[in-house]
């Protein structure tokens, strides 16, 4: 488990809420959306965003539908492409997040 702790003495004061901001940004896991996509070959080609997922570390995977009705937890972000692509004429394909390199207390300034 990762902590957040004092390295020892340093002529730098320790600022916890920076750490703990770190610990956060090098812990969390990675984003991405389950998007389902239809009539791929035709002018009408349209696409929606069916689920989110958070990717851990292991491999693993929690997804929510968008309507909060579907959760599975996964062994791998993989497999939910599969349950969201399953029906005849629509694909689904995960698009990963590149949420930058901050991490924040203020839920305003994380939107």
């Amino acid at each position: 488990m990762a902590t957040v702790a004092a390295q020892g003495p340093s002529s730098a004061p320790f600022d916890f809420d920076k750490e703990v901001c770190a610990l956060v940004r090098d812990t969390a896991p990675r984003l991405f959306a389950v998007v389902q996509e239809y009539d791929l070959e035709t002018e009408y080609a349209d696409a929606h965003v069916a689920a989110w997922g958070m990717a851990y570390d292991d491999g693993s995977a929690h997804v929510i539908g968008v309507g909060g009705i579907v959760t599975m937890s996964l062994q791998s972000p993989e497999r939910a492409v599969r349950h969201y692509g399953r029906r005849e004429g629509i694909s689904a394909r995960l698009v990963w997040l590149d949420p930058g390199a901050g991490a924040t207390f203020a839920r305003a300034e994380a939107a």
